[in-house]
């Protein structure tokens, strides 16, 4: 059997309640997303110091909007999974989230987003799960109600894992035909196991495409980079993530917020079994 999970069964079964658990508790997984995350975060090019709306899609349990939250943006998240979405709840993420299948259309007003990013996401749109499922119909709709939903000054950052020449060549000439301009950055493209892609898609007209990381002889790694971020954090005197300060922080967000919010305790921010 393939070890790509768009090939066993659809999202909304495959990433269920068990899956959605499992997938949020690994150590893993979490920093790969926050890693895949924050690179589509530099690729958006957004104003410094100023909080943007972003959309999340295919944001699953919230892993990748702690980061955006983390790095300043408020954010709504869409996905198909709905044990995916419970977790995120559960988890008191600060965004909204809403179900959603990605192939039939981003469901927001024109204009409502300041960028987009998805981690993971974009190569379930070239199944056809079900009879009515036809992948080119479904990322031209995709992609034509993404660029209705966002400004016109507007990136949108997909991370994905193409398995062939043609699935890149369908993505960019169905985005194209959508209004975007862009194209393909391949980070680290020399290396088995580091190598990703990232569609970077534009609203504003055409630009040149960022630089692809590892493609010099210098320290480009996300990894690393992803470390000196944590570490500059404490040195700022912010907490780190996932610590108990953290958490008492981002509760108070939460209650100045008027959101249902979890009582403090003196369990706050410890590691249970079975629990996150």
């Amino acid at each position: 059997m393939s070890r790509r999970p768009e090939h066993q069964a659809p999202p909304e079964l495959f990433y269920n309640e068990e899956e959605a658990r499992k997938y949020t508790q690994n150590s893993r997984i979490i920093d790969i997303q926050a890693q895949m995350t924050e690179r589509c975060i530099e690729l958006l090019l957004l104003p410094e110091d100023t909080p943007c709306l972003l959309l999340d899609i295919g944001c699953g349990s919230g892993l990748s909007g702690t980061v955006l939250e983390e790095n300043g943006h408020m954010w709504i998240g869409m996905d198909i999974s709905q044990a995916m979405l419970d977790v995120a709840i559960e988890r008191e993420i600060e965004g909204d989230v809403v179900l959603s299948d990605m192939g039939e259309g981003v469901p927001f007003r024109p204009g409502s987003f300041d960028g987009a990013v998805s981690v993971s996401a974009l190569q379930w749109l070239f199944n056809a799960d079900k009879k009515s499922h036809h992948p080119v119909k479904r990322l031209y709709t995709f992609f034509s109600t993404l660029y209705a939903a966002l400004s016109r000054s507007a990136r949108a950052v997909f991370q994905f894992y193409p398995e062939n020449e043609s699935q890149l060549n369908l993505l960019t000439s169905q985005a194209m035909k959508a209004g975007f301009y862009g194209g393909v950055v391949v980070d680290f493209p020399n290396s088995a196991k580091a190598k990703k892609f990232f569609l970077v898609l534009m609203t504003g007209g055409a630009a040149p495409l960022p630089k692809a990381l590892g493609t010099e002889e210098e320290d480009n790694s996300l990894e690393i980079k992803y470390a000196r971020r944590e570490a500059s954090k404490k040195l700022r005197g912010k907490p780190l993530k996932n610590t108990k300060a953290w958490l008492l922080e981002k509760k108070e967000r939460r209650r100045k917020q008027g959101k249902e919010t979890k009582p403090d305790t003196k369990y706050t921010g410890r590691k249970r079994s079975g629990r996150f």
